[in-house]
C-alpha cells in the first residue's frame, strides 16, 4: 500500500518490517513498482525498503517549479529523513541513479552507499546533431521568424519519444535534466558507490560506467551483467539484490 512521505506529496510503497535501510529510486516514465521483485527479494532476508515514486510519477504529483536531478534531490531528501534516523542505501535507476548520486554528495550524512544501475551520468562522447531542418527552426524561433505554434510542432516530430511524452513542468525538468553532467558529483561522492550495468544497455551503454570509474575517488565496484539491457531493476532484480545485500554489510 502506497504511503506518503516528507512533506507528503511523495508516495512510496514500503517493503518489509522494521527500520527502513534502502530506498529505491526509478528512472524516467517509470514507477517505484519497477523494484517490486528485488524489494521483495530483499525484505525475506530481513531489510526494510521503501520504492519512491518520484515527483512526476506514479502516484507524486509533479513538482511546482522545473530543475534537474539536483533540484530532485532536494525534494527527495525530505521524505528520506521522514523514512529513516540514520543512513540509507540508495538504489538509483537511471533519472532515479543522477538523483541517489547528488544526494550522496551532498547530504552525506543521510546515505551509507549507492547502487546505481543504468544511470546517465557523463555526456555521450559522441551524440548525432539534431536534423538539419530543426536546427534551422530553432535558428529562426530564438530571432522570433518562427511563432511558437510552429515550433513546439517541430520540438513534438524531432523531439525523442521523451520529450513528446512529456508536458508542462514536466517537460521543463526533462530539458534541464539531459543537459546536466555529474562528473562533478561523482568526484564529491565519499561513500561506496557499486555500479551495476547490463551489458547490452543501448540507453545508457557500459562505456559510461567504465567512464564513471575513473572519476571517482570513493571506493567503488563495477559488476557487468552479460545479455542485460537497461531495465535492470524488471530484468534483473537478483542483481540489485546483492549489490543492496553487500552495501548493507
Amino acid at each position: 500500500m502506497l504511503r506518503a512521505y516528507g512533506d507528503g506529496n511523495l508516495f512510496g510503497e514500503p517493503y518489509g518490517e522494521g527500520p527502513v535501510r534502502v530506498v529505491w529510486l526509478h528512472g524516467w516514465r517509470r514507477r517505484g513498482q519497477d523494484f517490486d521483485a528485488a524489494a521483495r527479494a530483499l525484505a525475506l532476508e530481513g531489510p526494510a525498503s521503501v520504492a519512491l515514486d518520484l515527483p512526476g510519477f506514479g502516484a507524486s504529483p509533479p513538482p511546482s517549479t522545473f530543475g534537474g536531478a539536483r533540484h530532485y534531490a532536494e525534494l527527495v531528501v525530505p521524505a528520506l529523513r521522514a523514512i529513516a534516523d540514520g543512513p540509507l542505501v540508495l538504489v538509483g535507476h537511471s533519472f532515479g541513479g543522477r538523483v541517489a548520486a547528488v544526494i550522496a554528495a551532498d547530504y552525506p550524512a543521510l546515505v551509507r552507499s549507492v547502487v546505481l544501475t543504468g544511470v546517465p551520468l557523463l555526456r555521450r562522447e559522441a551524440r548525432a546533431p539534431s536534423p538539419r531542418a530543426y536546427r534551422a527552426l530553432k535558428w529562426l524561433h530564438a530571432r522570433g521568424a518562427v511563432g511558437e505554434g510552429r515550433f513546439e510542432a517541430a520540438r513534438r516530430r524531432y523531439g525523442s519519444d521523451d520529450y513528446r511524452a512529456a508536458s508542462g513542468v514536466m517537460r521543463d525538468v526533462l530539458v534541464a535534466v539531459v543537459n546536466e553532467d555529474y562528473g562533478d558529483v561523482l568526484e564529491r561522492l565519499a561513500c561506496p558507490v557499486a555500479l551495476v550495468w547490463g551489458a547490452e544497455d543501448r540507453e545508457v551503454p557500459l562505456d559510461v560506467a567504465q567512464r564513471a570509474t575513473t572519476l571517482l575517488r570513493a571506493p567503488h565496484t563495477l559488476t557487468v551483467l552479460d545479455g542485460v539491457g537497461h531495465f535492470v531493476p524488471t530484468d534483473a532484480p537478483a542483481a540489485l539484490v546483492d549489490a543492496a545485500r553487500e552495501a548493507l554489510r
